[in-house]
C-alpha cells in the first residue's frame, strides 16, 4: 500500500503539493483540526478546504474561511499557479502579504479580510491580471493602495475597509470600470472624492465612511444610476445635495451622509427613489422643509436629526402624513427646529415602528390619543418640546414600550393609570411638566423600570406603597419639588438596588422608616425641604456607600451620628434641622467646603474649622484638674521618647538587614533572578523609547534580555509609591503557582538595589506584540501618530472568551483561589494572534481555600480594592473581595468591548452607567449602543451577488448575537453579588455562542 501512494503522488504535481505543505508549516494553531487530513493517506486533492481542476490534478481551490487558523502566510502560495480562488477570510494570519501573490496570474477572488494581516499592500498584485474580487478588509494594511492597481481592468469588488490606510483616496479607481463594489471605509483616506468615480458606470455599492474626506462631492457620483448604496457617514464633507438625486440614482436603496457638514435642504426628488429603505442624514446642517415621501414605500429607516429643519411653525411635519411604507422601523427627526402639532395620523404610521425621537424641536398642542395604535413602539422620546393637555389614555396600549420620555413640556392633568399595563416600561421620565393628581398605585405593576424621574411637577397626595416594589429601580427614583404630603410606608426599603433617591421640595412628614437600611446600593439621598422629623441614626447606619446626603430644612433632631466620619462623602448638608451635642471630628466634618451645619443651634464641637462652640464637660474650671493633666503631659513625653529610640534602633537594623538581602538577591517568589545592571542594559538605561505602558505601581518598559536574547516586557515598580512593595510580592505569590494560556506568564524578577543603594524591585513577563486591548478599543492617536487597530467582531468575541477562561481558571481550577480584583482593558494583553492574556496581578488576592473565604486577618484591608468603574460596588461599602467581585468587573470589561465606551464616559453621569445603558437597550436596540465600526463588517463585507434580504439576514444574525453577549455582561455586573452570572456560566454561553458565530461566518 505504501509503494501504491508513492507512485500515485509521483504521477501528480509535485509543486503544488508542496507548496501546501508549506502553507500548513506556517500554521501555528489549527484548533478544528483541519489540517488532520493533510497527509499522504489521501491525494492532495482530497484535503480539506481544496478543489483541483476536472482535466488535471492541480490546485484551483484553497478555501479555508472561519476556521481560527493562527500563523503567517507563506511566500510558496506563489507556487499554485493554477489557483483561481484563495479564501481564508477570518482567521488570526499575521505578517505581511507575501510579494509571491503575484504569481497567481489565473487567480480571480482573493480573499484575506478579518486578519491581522500588515505592511503595505503588495505593489506586484497588479500581476493577477484576471482578479475580479480583491478583499483585503478589517486587518492592519498601512501605506497608500499601489497605483499599480489601476491595470486591474477586471476588478468588480475592491474591499479595503477597516485598515490604516493613508494618503488621497484613489482617483486611479475611476480606471477600474468594471467595479461593481468599493468599500473603503475606516481608513485615513484624506482629500476630496475624485471626480473619477463616476465613470464607473456599474457601480452598485460605494463605503467612504469614517475617513478624513473634505470638501464636496463631485457631481459625477451623483450620475451613477446604478447605485444601491452610497455610504459617506463620519468625514468632513460640506456643500449640498443635488437637487436631482431622486432622479439620477433610481436605484438608491441606502443614503448615509452621517457626521459631516451638508448644508441646504433635503432634494425634493429623493421621493423618485423609491427603492430607498434607509434615509440617514444626522448630524448635518441641512435645513428646510422635508419633502414629501410618500411614493417611498420600502422605508426603513428615517434618520435626520440634528440639523436645522423646519421653521418653527405649522405644517413643519406635514411630511409625517405622507409616509406610507409598512416597513418603517425607525423615526429619529430630534433635535431640528420643527414647529406645529403633531398630526393626529401620525397614530397610521408602520405597525413595525419600534423608535421614534421628536424630542428637542418646537412643537405644541396636545398629544395625538391615536399613538396608542403604534403597538410595537419601544422607544418614544417626545422631551424638550411645548405639548399641552393630557398624557392620551391609550398610551396604555404601547405594551412594548421599554423608554417613555416627555419631559421639559407642559402637560398637565393626571398620569393616566393606564401605565400599569406597560410591564416592559425601564424608563420613565416626565420631569419638568405641570401634571397633577396622584401616582396611580397600577404603576407597581411594571417590575421592570430602573429609572422614574417626575421631578418639578404638582403632583400631590400620599405616594403609593405599590411604586416602592419596583425593586429593579436602581439609576434613579425621583419625586422631588412636587406636593406629596404624609408619610413614607416601610416598603421603601424594597428599592435594594436604588443608587439615587430624591423626593426633596415636598410635604412629606413623620420619622423615616428603619427600613431605609434596605436600600444597601444608594450612592445619593435628597430629602431636604420637607417636614421630617427623628433620628436619622436609625435610618443612615447600614447606609455605607452613600456619597451624597442632603437632608436640610427638616425636623430632625438628637445627635450627629459618629459613623458618618466613616462614609466616603462627597457633600453632606444637615443644616435647618434641630441637631444637638458635639459634632464628629474626623472625615467629611474637616471639610468645611462639602458640608453645612448652620441653622443647628444646639451643636458644639468638632474639628477647630468649624467654629463652633466648644462642648462643656463639667470641669475645666477646678484647679485640681491642673495637676492631673500636667501628669499627663509629663508621662506621654517620656513614652514618646522610648518609643521614638525603638523606632530608630528597628530602622537601623531593617535597614542593615535589606543591605545584605540585597547583595545575596535571595530568590522571589521561586523564580529566577536578574540583577539591576541587567535590568538597565535590557531596557537600555529606561530610555522613554522603550516605556510601552504605565501604571499606578509603576511602568512598563520593551526590553531584551542579553542572556537570552528575547524581547520581554519590564514592569518598574515605583516604591515611592504606596502599597507598590506589597503589589510586588503579590504578583510573585500569584504567579509562581498558575499556568494558563490565557494568563500573562512571568520569566523572572528582580529583587535589589541600584546603583545608588535604593531598593529596586522589578517583575519581566513575555512581551505581547500587540499591546493592551485598552489601545485597541479606544483607538486614539499614537504618540507618533499612528492610528490604532480597529477590532472585529469575532475578534472582540474571542479576547472576551479568552478572559472569561482565565477567570474562570483563577476561580476553579487552581489549587487556591485567586481574586484578580482589577480587570479592565488595559490589563489584558494581546499576542501576536490576538490571543487575549489577563496581567497585572498586583490586587490580586489568593484564598487559602477552594470555597474561597479569606480569613480574618485578611479582611480589614481590602475594602476598596480595583478601579473606579470596574470595580463592583460592594467593594466601595467595605465588603471583602469575592468571586462575584471579579464577575462584575468581567460584565463592565465585555460591555465596554462591545459597546466602546468606558464605564467612566461623560455621559454616565446623573447616576446613568454602562450597565443601565445596556440593559435598557435589550434586546431591540443592542445595533444603537454597539460600537459603530462592527457593523461596518457585516454591511460592507457582504459578496455583491448578495440581496438586501439576505443582507437583512446577516444583520439579524449581528443582532442576535450582539443582544446574546450584552444579556451576559448586563447579568454579569448587577448590583447585587448573589444576583450575578457565574464566570463559569459566562464561558459556557460564550463558548456556545463562538461556535453558532463561526458556523454563520460573521465577521
Amino acid at each position: 500500500m505504501p509503494h501504491c501512494r508513492a507512485i500515485l503522488i509521483s504521477r501528480t504535481n509535485k509543486t503544488d503539493r508542496d507548496a501546501l505543505l508549506q502553507f500548513k508549516y506556517k500554521i501555528t494553531n489549527d484548533p478544528f483540526g483541519v489540517f488532520s487530513t493533510w497527509n499522504d493517506s489521501v491525494h492532495f486533492c482530497q484535503w480539506q478546504g481544496i478543489t483541483c481542476g476536472r482535466r488535471h490534478p492541480r490546485i484551483t481551490h484553497l478555501i479555508l474561511p472561519s476556521m481560527k487558523l493562527v500563523g503567517s502566510l507563506s511566500s510558496f502560495i506563489g507556487n499554485l499557479s493554477f489557483l483561481q480562488k484563495l479564501d481564508i477570510q477570518n482567521n488570526s494570519f499575521v505578517g505581511e502579504i507575501p510579494m509571491e501573490i503575484g504569481n497567481l496570474y489565473r487567480l480571480k477572488q482573493l480573499g484575506l479580510g478579518n486578519n491581522s494581516f500588515s505592511g503595505q499592500i503588495p505593489t506586484n498584485i497588479s500581476s493577477c491580471k484576471n482578479l475580479e474580487d480583491l478583499r483585503l478588509g478589517n486587518n492592519m494594511l498601512t501605506g497608500k493602495v499601489p497605483i499599480a492597481i489601476a491595470s486591474m481592468s477586471k476588478l468588480t469588488t475592491i474591499i479595503l475597509f477597516s485598515n490604516n490606510l493613508s494618503g488621497n483616496f484613489p482617483e486611479f479607481f475611476g480606471n477600474l470600470t468594471s467595479l461593481v463594489f468599493i468599500s473603503a471605509a475606516l481608513n485615513n483616506f484624506v482629500g476630496r472624492v475624485p471626480a473619477s468615480l463616476g465613470f464607473l458606470q456599474n457601480l452598485e455599492y460605494l463605503y467612504l465612511g469614517a475617513n478624513g474626506l473634505s470638501g464636496t462631492l463631485p457631481s459625477s457620483i451623483f450620475n451613477i444610476s446604478s447605485l444601491v448604496v452610497v455610504q459617506f457617514a463620519q468625514n468632513q464633507l460640506e456643500g449640498s445635495l443635488p437637487p436631482d438625486l431622486g432622479d439620477t440614482l433610481p436605484n438608491l436603496t441606502v443614503l448615509n451622509v452621517a457626521n459631516n457638514s451638508f448644508t441646504g435642504p433635503i432634494p425634493a426628488s429623493i421621493s423618485n427613489a423609491t427603492n430607498l429603505m434607509r434615509l440617514t442624514i444626522p448630524v448635518n446642517k441641512f435645513s428646510g422643509n422635508v419633502p414629501t415621501v410618500e411614493k417611498l414605500n420600502q422605508l426603513q429607516w428615517i434618520s435626520t436629526s440634528v440639523n436645522r429643519l423646519g421653521s418653527g411653525a405649522q405644517g413643519d411635519l406635514k411630511f409625517l402624513e405622507s409616509i406610507n411604507s409598512t416597513s418603517l422601523e425607525l423615526l429619529l427627526i430630534n433635535a431640528n427646529n420643527f414647529g406645529g402639532t403633531l398630526p393626529e395620523s401620525v397614530g397610521n404610521l408602520s405597525s413595525q415602528l419600534k423608535t421614534m425621537s421628536i424630542n428637542d424641536n418646537r412643537l405644541f398642542g396636545n398629544i395625538p390619543s391615536s399613538m396608542g395604535n403604534l403597538h410595537s413602539l419601544e422607544m418614544l422620546d417626545m422631551g424638550n418640546n411645548k405639548f399641552t393637555g393630557n398624557i392620551p389614555d391609550t398610551f396604555g396600549n404601547l405594551i412594548k414600550l421599554k423608554d417613555f420620555r416627555a419631559h421639559k413640556n407642559k402637560l398637565t392633568g393626571n398620569i393616566p393609570s393606564t401605565i400599569g399595563n406597560l410591564t416592559e416600561l425601564l424608563v420613565l421620565v416626565l420631569k419638568e411638566n405641570n401634571l397633577q393628581g396622584s401616582i396611580p398605585p397600577s404603576i407597581g405593576k411594571c417590575q421592570n423600570m430602573i429609572r422614574i424621574d417626575l421631578w418639578q411637577n404638582n403632583l400631590s397626595g400620599i405616594i403609593p406603597s405599590q411604586v416602592f416594589t419596583i425593586s429593579s429601580l436602581s439609576i434613579d427614583f425621583d419625586l422631588s419639588e412636587n406636593q406629596f404630603s404624609g408619610s413614607l410606608p416601610e416598603e421603601l426599603g424594597r428599592l435594594n438596588n436604588l443608587a439615587r433617591l430624591s423626593i426633596h421640595g415636598n410635604k412629606l412628614s413623620g420619622e423615616i422608616p428603619s427600613s431605609l437600611t434596605g436600600c444597601t446600593s444608594l450612592v445619593e439621598l435628597h430629602m431636604q425641604n420637607n417636614l421630617f422629623e427623628g433620628n436619622i441614626s436609625s435610618f443612615l447606619r447600614s447606609l455605607s456607600g452613600l456619597q451624597y446626603i442632603d437632608i436640610s430644612s427638616n425636623n430632625f433632631s438628637g445627635p450627629i451620628p459618629t459613623f458618618l466620619e466613616k462614609f466616603q462623602l462627597q457633600y453632606l448638608n444637615l443644616s435647618f434641622n434641630n441637631f444637638e451635642g458635639k459634632v464628629p471630628s474626623e472625615g467629611v466634618f474637616l471639610n468645611t467646603s462639602v458640608i453645612s451645619l448652620e441653622g443647628n443651634d444646639k451643636l458644639c464641637g468638632g474639628a477647630p474649622i468649624l467654629d463652633l462652640p466648644s462642648c462643656s464637660t463639667g470641669k475645666g474650671k477646678h484647679g485640681s484638674s491642673t495637676p492631673h493633666y500636667a501628669i499627663i503631659a509629663v508621662t506621654c513625653a517620656i513614652v514618646a521618647a522610648l518609643i521614638l529610640l525603638l523606632l530608630l534602633m528597628t530602622f537601623y537594623w531593617l535597614r542593615s538587614k535589606k543591605s545584605e538581602a540585597s547583595l545575596e538577591t535571595p530568590s522571589i517568589g521561586g523564580f529566577r533572578q536578574v540583577s539591576y545592571a541587567d535590568i538597565v542594559k535590557a531596557t537600555d538605561g529606561f530610555s522613554s523609547s522603550n516605556l510601552i505602558g504605565m501604571g499606578g505601581f509603576g511602568s512598563v518598559y520593551k526590553g531584551t534580555l542579553a542572556d537570552e536574547n528575547k524581547i520581554v516586557a519590564v514592569k518598574v515598580f515605583d516604591l515611592k509609591q504606596r502599597g507598590a512593595s506589597k503589589s510586588f510580592m503579590a504578583e510573585c505569590e500569584v504567579l509562581k503557582n498558575i499556568r494558563h494560556r490565557n494568563l500573562v506568564k512571568i520569566l523572572t524578577a528582580c529583587s535589589s538595589v541600584d546603583f545608588q543603594g535604593n531598593e529596586f524591585k522589578a517583575l519581566v513577563y513575555e512581551f505581547k506584540e500587540n499591546g493592551s486591548l485598552e489601545d485597541w478599543l479606544h483607538p486614539d492617536l499614537a504618540p507618533n501618530g499612528t492610528p490604532r487597530h480597529r477590532l472585529s467582531f469575532v475578534q472582540r468575541l474571542n479576547i472576551a472568551f479568552d478572559v472569561a477562561c482565565a477567570v474562570d481558571y483563577l476561580h476553579h481550577q487552581c489549587q487556591t483561589v485567586v481574586i484578580h480584583c482589577d480587570l479592565k482593558p488595559s490589563n489584558i494583553l494581546l499576542d501576536a494572534q490576538m490571543n487575549a492574556h489577563v496581567g497585572d496581578f498586583g490586587l490580586a488576592r489568593i484564598f487559602p481555600n477552594a470555597i474561597g473565604d479569606l480569613p480574618a486577618s485578611q479582611t480589614s484591608s481590602i475594602a476598596l480594592r480595583g478601579t473606579i468603574g470596574y470595580a463592583p460596588p460592594e467593594y466601595g461599602m467595605g465588603s471583602q473581595v469575592s468571586k462575584d467581585g471579579d464577575a462584575y468587573s468581567y460584565g463592565v470589561l465585555l460591555l465596554e468591548i462591545f459597546t466602546g465606551k468606558r464605564p467612566t464616559h461623560d455621559m454616565f453621569k446623573d447616576a446613568l452607567n454602562l450597565h443601565d445603558y445596556c440593559t435598557a437597550a435589550l434586546p431591540e436596540r443592542v445595533a444603537d449602543i454597539a460600537d459603530q465600526q462592527l457593523l461596518f463588517c457585516e454591511t460592507e463585507e457582504s459578496s455583491v451577488a448578495n440581496t438586501l434580504s439576505n443582507q437583512r439576514s446577516i444583520s439579524a444574525h449581528v443582532q442576535e448575537s450582539l443582544a446574546m453577549i450584552f444579556e451576559i455582561g448586563v447579568a454579569c455586573s448587577v448590583e447585587l453579588p448573589r444576583e450575578r452570572l457565574k464566570i463559569s456560566d459566562a464561558v459556557t454561553r460564550l463558548r456556545s455562542l463562538k461556535e453558532r458565530v463561526n458556523k454563520m461566518g460573521l465577521c
